[in-house]
């Protein structure tokens, strides 16, 4: 079952769901959003399979974060969920030579947030983040909110701006 907080400009709206370092930041900054929940269910299903079914969204506007390597460095890619990350291309908007998926333990580390909740705003760190451009023909997209069951719709020039990214061209 979903239910919708509306956010925004200084969050109006009531508190449905425990703020994260993401929305927090959304809220600071006073970037237009909203957040998104829905009961998230551990039965193996993809995160953001779950999060498309479960909120009735269109696929081609949610998004997964992940974190990889480029050259043994640590990046984020923001890819649709309905897709997968081409690592080639990945390590080619780097400007590097090889990529690879980062160890899950490391991607929690480095971020704040665990597996399937992974958001590419408010991380611990910040990594060099790279959204593919697929979300250029998007009004708004869903991205995770920094815990599993709860999602941020945000324009992707919003997105790209906080997040200090580079939109290229990653999904596969």
């Amino acid at each position: 079952m979903a239910t919708d907080e509306v956010g925004g400009t200084g969050g109006v709206g009531p508190r449905l769901i425990a703020v994260t370092p993401a929305v927090k930041l959304l809220e600071k900054r006073r970037v237009g959003h909203r957040v998104l929940t829905y009961d998230h269910e551990p039965d193996g299903t993809a995160y953001g399979d779950e999060a498309v079914e479960a909120l009735g969204l269109d696929a081609a506007s949610v998004f997964k974060t992940l974190v990889a390597t480029v050259d043994g460095a640590h990046v984020v890619a923001v890819v649709p969920v309905a897709d997968k990350l081409d690592l080639k291309a990945l390590a080619r908007a780097a400007k590097g030579k090889k990529a690879a998926m980062a160890d899950a333990g490391d991607a929690e580390r480095l971020t704040g947030y665990v597996v399937g909740g992974i958001s590419p705003l408010g991380q611990r760190k910040r990594l060099p983040t790279f959204i593919d451009t697929s979300a250029q023909t998007q009004e708004h997209i869903h991205v995770s909110a920094g815990k599993r069951g709860v999602e941020i719709a945000v324009a992707p020039a919003d997105l790209a701006s906080l997040a200090n990214a580079t939109f290229a061209p990653i999904a596969s």
